[in-house]
């Protein structure tokens, strides 16, 4: 059993060798150079190695063909499979289970408050300090924490629910696929790119980390190549390109770094790119379309970043914005047209996310609490916030009106959020004092559930599938917890 692990991990790291010499010499040959040159440095594959013509391309175009002719013939096609590799198709949403709600349609609810699911949980891991945060991918195959620890954990949700199998005969699962360390303070926020493997973090040592999940067999390519080909963003704003542009700016101080490292090898534990901030960045939100980055910091202006040019944009109209709290959420809408941003001085505050403009803001959400999180509804119609005054509430983004607020849960200390859950029929929440997990429904804002988390003390987050009905909690206890529809 050992040598034959042992030769499939030669055989691979073979393959690798042979896909790097593979790029190289594709570049080099099509005449660029300076991209040839630092594939070849980053992946220590010889500037010179020979190769027949267009063999990556023929290759390539072989392998598409046969992809093609499998979905003709209904066979699936087969991951790139590397014991713990990521599975194929990542980022195809499936479709939901059910239609969303229309807030706006509905005007008599009373008396028509629906039942929340029973859920069984299990326990799944621990950090070595507390966990902070949570996020699932726009999938939903896969959900990552983060801890004071400043660890990463990543779950593949599939294997969460083999281990929760009452009658499981594999043996032990384990659920975490990866860990990765690379930041120095404690993890603030998660988020996945949309459509590649990619987990961004922020966190209080002032740095955004972009780790690479796993790489497919032409993504190495594709990704060092945005780095050169970059088309620039489109946008009203103030430009920040150089470190002089940075700190003369009378809104932000800030020098930004970008530091890679091999992410072609399935062990790779350490983020590959770097943004440095001269800020604590307290929360990251990937737009739809993967190319642009939000992070929410103690500035209290977002800071949105072309992720091909390395850029970094700030809102043009932001001296007319009285502002004087940090950003505690930042959270892109389905589209990418709008993002919201809850702030410490208690705003909620709504941005086009064309000019980057503030188009409104709702001061006092939460009287003179802080606002922790904002989320918008799938239709872009609502804004879901909660605050330290203890209440939830939901927004409407075209006037700014308060539509309705769910009462019944005490936060007032923690940086917690309020969430939909899938369908957004139901809302959930922490209640501090108890450490209980409490759900109203969506419609009549009437409390229909209260379930103890299983948590030893408080517990920080509640993180909701976007795709079915689970969730995850995480806190002070250092503990994971896994929550799922019972069948």
């Amino acid at each position: 059993m050992e040598n034959s692990s042992l030769e499939q991990v030669l055989q691979d790291a073979k393959l690798h060798r042979q896909i790097n010499s593979l790029i190289v010499a594709h570049l080099r040959d099509n005449n660029l150079y300076q991209a040839a040159s630092v594939v070849a440095s980053a992946t220590m594959t010889s500037l010179n190695d020979e190769a027949p013509p267009n063999k990556l391309l023929e290759l390539v175009a072989k392998g598409l063909a046969v992809e093609k002719d499998e979905m003709l013939r209904g066979v699936p096609s087969s991951a790139f499979d590397l014991g713990t590799s990521i599975p194929s198709g990542y980022g195809s949403i499936p479709a939901p289970r059910t239609a969303a709600v229309d807030f706006g349609a509905v005007q008599e609810t009373k008396g028509l408050s629906k039942s929340f699911p029973k859920h069984e949980t299990r326990h799944l891991s621990e950090h070595k300090n507390i966990a902070r945060c949570a996020r699932f991918s726009p999938d939903g195959k896969f959900v990552a924490t983060g801890s004071s620890d400043t660890s990463i954990k990543l779950f593949e949700v599939a294997k969460i629910k083999q281990m929760m199998l009452p009658d499981a005969r594999d043996g032990p699962v384990r659920p975490v696929i990866r860990t990765f360390y690379d930041h120095l303070q404690p993890i603030n926020d998660l988020d996945f790119h949309p459509q590649n493997t990619v987990l961004i973090s922020g966190s209080k040592d002032n740095t955004i980390n972009k780790t690479c999940l796993h790489v497919p067999l032409i993504l190495p390519f594709l990704v060092l190549c945005c780095f050169f080909f970059s088309s620039p963003l489109n946008i009203t704003s103030i430009s920040c390109k150089t470190k002089q542009e940075f700190t003369s700016n009378s809104y932000v101080s800030r020098v930004t770094t970008f530091r890679f490292f091999d992410f072609s090898k399935m062990t790779a534990k350490r983020a590959f790119r770097v943004i440095q901030d001269t800020h604590n960045v307290r929360s990251v939100s990937f737009h739809p379309s993967g190319d642009f980055l939000l992070a929410g910091t103690d500035h209290p202006i977002p800071h949105l970043y072309d992720i091909n040019t390395f850029q970094c944009y700030l809102s043009a109209n932001s001296p007319e914005i009285d502002v004087n709290g940090a950003i505690n959420q930042v959270r892109y809408s389905a589209t990418g047209g709008m993002y919201v941003t809850a702030s410490k001085d208690g705003t909620i505050r709504l941005w086009d996310g064309v000019t980057a403009n503030c188009v409104r803001s709702i001061a006092g959400a939460h009287g003179t609490a802080e606002a922790t999180s904002a989320n918008f509804t799938k239709d872009q119609r609502f804004v879901l916030s909660s605050g330290k005054d203890s209440t939830v509430k939901l927004w409407e983004v075209g006037t700014g009106k308060l539509v309705k607020q769910y009462l019944g849960a005490t936060h007032t200390q923690l940086r917690c959020q309020a969430v939909f859950n899938d369908t957004e029929e139901f809302v959930l929440s922490i209640d501090e004092p108890t450490n209980e997990i409490v759900i109203w429904d969506a419609l009549t804002a009437e409390k229909v559930a209260k379930w103890p988390s299983n948590h030893i003390g408080a517990f920080r987050w509640l993180e909701h599938s976007p795709t079915e009905a689970a969730y995850v909690t995480c806190g002070t206890d250092r503990s994971i917890r896994f929550w799922k529809e019972s069948l």
